[in-house]
């Protein structure tokens, strides 16, 4: 997400903020911009250059506006162009845009008490889900009406609301989803890494605070508390695989924290071999780290296509294996006759790792062992990452030596949890924390708050 007050070129710089986090979705894109006086949308399918080749950006003139790139999860796979957001909604009095990151659990039950109260949604979206509550509510703020609304939602969640007049910036009690406020000159800009701050020339201020409720207006910027903070969860897979290696979460730089992954596994899994090389572009980081911690020539040994998109987050699993052919290929002159080392940020589905390795021994690589700079991942992910049953996960139901049959490798190991928390935690403090239930089981919040769901299980 991406959102900016107070600059005449709203639109524009939307759209560069957008370009910087297109790796955050690759389904749809959308931007709604302020006037002061209505909201004008502009949104569609694919890539945000397809997007906004056809805008106009002077009809979309104004100062603010909050814009969002599509990563569908699960529960979200249908709705077309409808559901890409911002979601704008009119009523007699002004108008407001709803943009999200992340995952409502209770969002079925509020569905059904919002359907049963008489409202009717449109999408399959929790952007609407947070509309209606706000539009239900009596309090004569927007402000407070938001933050009413917020504290009937349990999960991960970030959120950009914007009014002709106002922008609202929030962030989930355990700021499992990253969000981050900056400024670029008089105007504040807001967005999900802060990579986007550097496209576009801003500085980095402060990351909003989990139970935190911004509002941004021409008096500048006011904080609410809509809910006591807990201790930060920030999900875990931002380090290793979702966010740019030049944004910082957290405090904490993440090719630093990858290339520390990569390092404490070089100390975990150290092997016998000639040559280190990381798959492009999220391993790359901790590749340079194993290759520094075990004394091993890194190579570039895989070369990716700039020009396929990320295979994690493509929708089915028939357009992953397409794109997974499509995007890597090996260089033989560095991988022939060689011993290597793998080294890859994750494995879900083993798609990706299956075929790579595949790829390198038809290169003529004599030996592929891989490493994983994460702990395996072994449970669903209800918290945004489209990871959400345990029949996808090749972790969950094949042993370390199963899988390593399975992907083709000579050898196979994962980084430990301690050697991942000991990447990216720099302290224990409220301010640090990271959530790796996907890899121990150990949600911090479920749909009834702390009472662990069966499906949660399942």
């Amino acid at each position: 997400m991406f959102g900016i007050w107070g600059h005449e070129k709203a639109a524009e710089l939307a759209y560069y903020g957008l370009h910087a986090q297109q790796h955050r979705g690759q389904e749809g894109a959308g931007v709604a911009v302020s006037d002061g006086e209505k909201l004008k949308p502009h949104k569609g399918l694919g890539l945000v250059n397809d997007v906004f080749k056809s805008c106009d950006f002077k009809k979309l003139n104004g100062k603010a506006a909050i814009a969002h790139v599509r990563y569908s999860t699960q529960e979200d796979k249908e709705g077309g162009v409808d559901s890409v957001q911002p979601l704008l909604f009119h009523s007699q009095t002004k108008s407001i845009a709803f943009a999200h990151s992340g995952n409502i659990l209770n969002s079925h039950q509020l569905r059904r008490e919002l359907e049963d109260a008489g409202s009717i949604l449109q999408t399959s979206t929790d952007s609407e889900i947070l509309a209606h509550l706000v539009k239900r509510s009596k309090q004569a703020k927007t402000a407070d009406a938001i933050a009413e609304a917020l504290q009937k939602l349990i999960g991960a969640y970030t959120f950009l609301i914007l009014e002709e007049d106002k922008m609202y910036v929030a962030a989930d009690p355990r700021g499992i989803r990253p969000l981050s406020i900056g400024k670029l000159g008089d105007a504040f800009v807001v967005a999900s890494e802060t990579s986007a701050f550097d496209i576009i020339g801003a500085s980095f201020e402060r990351e909003v605070l989990p139970g935190e409720l911004i509002v941004i207006s021409d008096k500048g910027l006011e904080s609410i508390r809509f809910a006591m903070r807990e201790q930060r969860k920030l999900c875990s897979m931002e380090y290793v695989y979702l966010s740019r290696p030049d944004s910082d979460l957290n405090y904490v730089n993440v090719h630093a924290s990858r290339k520390k992954m990569g390092i404490e596994l070089a100390k975990e899994s150290p092997v016998e071999a000639d040559v280190v090389t990381g798959v492009p572009d999220s391993s790359i980081s901790a590749a340079i780290g194993y290759a520094e911690q075990s004394g091993l020539p890194y190579e570039m040994g895989i070369i990716k296509n700039r020009y396929i998109g990320r295979t994690f987050i493509q929708p089915s699993q028939e357009l992953r294996e397409q794109g997974v052919k499509m995007k890597l290929s090996p260089v033989r002159g560095i991988v022939e006759g060689k011993r290597v080392v793998m080294i890859d940020d994750s494995i879900v589905r083993g798609t990706t790792c299956k075929r790579i390795v595949k790829l390198l021994k038809e290169a003529g690589a004599k030996e592929v062992h891989v490493r994983i700079a994460s702990p395996a991942i072994t449970n669903p992910c209800f918290y945004g990452i489209d990871m959400s049953t345990k029949d996808e996960l090749i972790a969950a139901n094949n042993s370390i030596d199963e899988i390593r049959e399975i992907i083709g490798a000579d050898s196979l190991a994962f980084l430990s949890t301690e050697g991942l928390e000991h990447a990216i935690v720099k302290d224990k403090t409220i301010h640090q924390g990271i959530c790796n239930a996907c890899m121990t089981g150990n949600y911090p919040v479920t749909e009834h708050g702390e009472k662990e769901p069966s499906y949660f299980k399942n």
